[in-house]
């Protein structure tokens, strides 16, 4: 019997020797023949591992047909999956668990495994870090990538985030780009009414992203954020420039938000990592302003570290006249936060009436892009303004604002209902209001427990030192059960 290949291998039509198996291993490498099978093509680095003539092992053997010479080396995929595949299970890892860790689609990694799919330089790194495999993975990716530099066919490619960046907005179809055809305008405006639709859904799914993390644990949310900001730049790769650089930005926004969410789950340093990653995506896309913005969120890592000064200096550089009033409006606010930090109350109140300027001026542009910051403050300027008022040591003047704006604070904004609540509690025990301080902290703490935050966290520990002055209170000591179970970590609750 002989079998038709053509099925497996986009080439001339040929003919393979048959298949005594279910799957036959399909390589590159020295030919290697077993009594009663036929010849093997085994990778060169297996046989210098092996030493000796056997079978290869069953984690190498896939495929639907037994390899003539034609073959070796048209599917170089073939190596890299099955020896990815092999790794994965020799560590007892699930292929649902390991597209947690890596951040893909458990269907693009068996695609991947089966050689039905090339894998990417940046997938290649990813599994080669989470598997422990000394830079094997990333090399066979290398390779094959190498191998098939001359294609021609046209084939498409997955294209990772560290090489979209490194491509730049001009090459990123690469060879999934055809060319040679003419399209029709009718073609054109059918590709532009599509890109439309794909944009306006993954600005949809970005929404939807910030709702969760106004009510979830932040720690949740952060793989879905890193498969999401990835599933978006290979769109931007495959996609036509119309829709490109808007889904580069998009891309970014996306990365952007991951480092709130890092930064919320106590991960400093990567909330920095992801920031960064979200300037390189906005500027591939021509958006330069979110380099300006990084140092706005920058600023609020320093500022909850208690530096008051580099905070200050951070939010000046992102207060450009060329950049967009709302990150301007946003680095003035921070910029006050450092003054107040600082005792600075002239400063602070400077930066807070410019801060306002912005925002107004920023209200009559309406940028249509999703909105850059918090989305849940009506009055932002006022709510900071009661915020650093506590700071700056007017704790009666900084509740009376902070009773008005919570109020105004969406019911179902968790997050910052919780983080100026706890704000607010603070400046009526400074104004020597125990018992209501204690009544406004016991509501939101079952809060902290379903969508616990680390710059939340800060606030609560400070409101825990201020109420050890006050242990005699009948209202602090009913208090103190529930706010010491809020500050224990969640892995003891």
């Amino acid at each position: 019997r002989r079998v038709q290949a053509t099925a497996l291998f986009p080439l001339q039509s040929h003919e393979c020797a048959p298949v005594p198996k279910p799957r036959a291993f399909i390589g590159n490498g020295q030919p290697f023949r077993t009594a009663g099978v036929g010849t093997f093509f085994v990778p060169d680095s297996w046989l210098e591992r092996r030493g000796r003539a056997e079978s290869p092992p069953s984690s190498l053997i896939v495929g639907r047909c037994m390899p003539c010479k034609e073959h070796v080396g048209m599917s170089a995929s073939l190596v890299f999956g099955p020896e990815m595949r092999r790794l994965r299970q020799e560590r007892g890892i699930s292929l649902r668990e390991f597209a947690t860790l890596v951040g893909y689609h458990k269907a693009h990694l068996s695609k991947v495994e089966r050689g039905l799919r090339r894998a990417s330089v940046h997938l290649a790194r990813r599994a080669d870090s989470t598997l422990n495999a000394d830079g094997r993975l990333q090399s066979l990716a290398e390779k094959s990538s190498a191998r098939s530099s001359g294609d021609t066919t046209g084939g498409r490619r997955g294209v990772g985030r560290r090489e979209l960046l490194a491509a730049g907005t001009g090459t990123l179809l690469g060879s999934g780009t055809l060319t040679g055809l003419a399209p029709t305008p009718t073609a054109v405006e059918h590709l532009r009414d599509e890109e439309g639709g794909v944009v306006a859904a993954f600005r949809a799914q970005l929404d939807q992203m910030r709702q969760l993390g106004q009510r979830t644990d932040p720690a949740l949310l952060l793989p879905l954020l890193k498969t999401q900001t990835h599933t978006v730049t290979e769109f931007a790769a495959r996609g036509g420039a119309g829709a490109r650089s808007q889904l580069l930005v998009l891309a970014a926004r996306f990365a952007e938000y991951a480092g709130w969410m890092a930064q919320e789950s106590g991960d400093t340093e990567t909330a920095l990592t992801w920031t960064a990653d979200a300037v390189a995506l906005a500027q591939a896309g021509g958006d330069r302003a979110l380099s300006s913005y990084a140092l706005v969120r920058r600023a609020l890592v320093t500022f909850y570290a208690g530096e008051a000064q580099h905070t200050v200096d951070l939010a000046r550089g992102a207060q450009d006249s060329g950049l967009p009033p709302r990150i301007r409006a946003l680095a003035a606010q921070r910029e006050a936060q450092g003054h107040a930090l600082a005792g600075d109350e002239h400063a602070c109140r400077e930066s807070l009436d410019r801060a306002r300027l912005l925002f107004t001026s920023a209200f009559h542009e309406r940028d249509p892009g999703p909105v850059i910051g918090t989305s849940h403050l009506s009055d932002p300027v006022t709510m900071i303004t009661g915020w650093c008022l506590h700071d700056l040591g007017r704790p009666r003047e900084a509740a009376e604002v902070l009773d008005r704006e919570c109020l105004r604070v969406p019911r179902q904004a968790f997050r910052t209902r919780t983080r100026y609540g706890l704000r607010r509690a603070l400046a009526h025990v400074a104004n020597g209001e125990i018992e209501h301080g204690c009544d406004i902290a016991g509501e939101l703490l079952d809060i902290v427990a379903t969508a616990p935050s680390a710059t939340v966290r800060t606030d609560l520990s400070r409101l825990a030192r201020e109420l050890t002055r006050f242990r005699a209170n009948r209202a602090v000591r009913d208090l103190q059960p529930a706010l010491a179970l809020a500050l224990r970590p969640a892995a003891a609750r």
